[in-house]
């Protein structure tokens, strides 16, 4: 499995998972889009602007936008790394947020994609990572606890762990 900012070349492969989640209604942390509006290309610039930290709506932190590709070249995740907290997301979101496509869930995909994030955080100089999951998400939990976490506690029905990348 590959972890990589997403590229033009990847809009096939990204839309396909994006409409997944979509008629799924599954949930996607970690990946963020406007079904109504989403322009694949505007997407692309918006995550290179966010990155930068450039043109951030109000209450967001700049942010690195990956994909989870299969050898096969399938999308089959969003890795979201924030790059620094606000009050928000120290209370609720944390540093990274992931999810997998739903028909590629139990394959050990969110476990890899979430060691591979971690890597590049620690490459950004972030020495300590909060990392959370819903309280009903023991799936997340476990991959959560296998790359490291820390339970901290629980906050409204999120828990909270940290990463120690030093």
């Amino acid at each position: 499995m590959e972890l990589r900012r997403p590229i033009l070349a990847d809009k096939e492969a990204v839309l396909e998972m994006m409409a997944e989640f979509e008629q799924t209604q599954s949930a996607h942390d970690g990946g963020f889009w406007d079904a109504e509006n989403f322009v694949y290309e505007e997407w692309l610039k918006n995550n290179q602007d966010h990155e930068m930290g450039i043109n951030l709506s109000e209450g967001w932190v700049p942010d690195i936008q990956l994909v989870a590709f299969s050898i096969d070249g399938q999308a089959v995740g969003f890795l979201n790394i924030r790059l620094r907290l606000n009050d928000f997301l120290l209370e609720e979101g944390g540093h990274i947020g992931y999810s997998i496509r739903p028909s590629e869930r139990g394959k050990g995909y969110a476990k890899e994609a979430l060691r591979q994030g971690l890597q590049v955080v620690k490459e950004k100089n972030i020495k300590q990572a909060l990392v959370t999951c819903s309280t009903g998400n023991p799936a997340s939990r476990a991959v959560i606890v296998s790359n490291g976490g820390v339970f901290e506690d629980v906050r409204n029905g999120v828990e909270r762990y940290w990463i120690d990348l030093e």
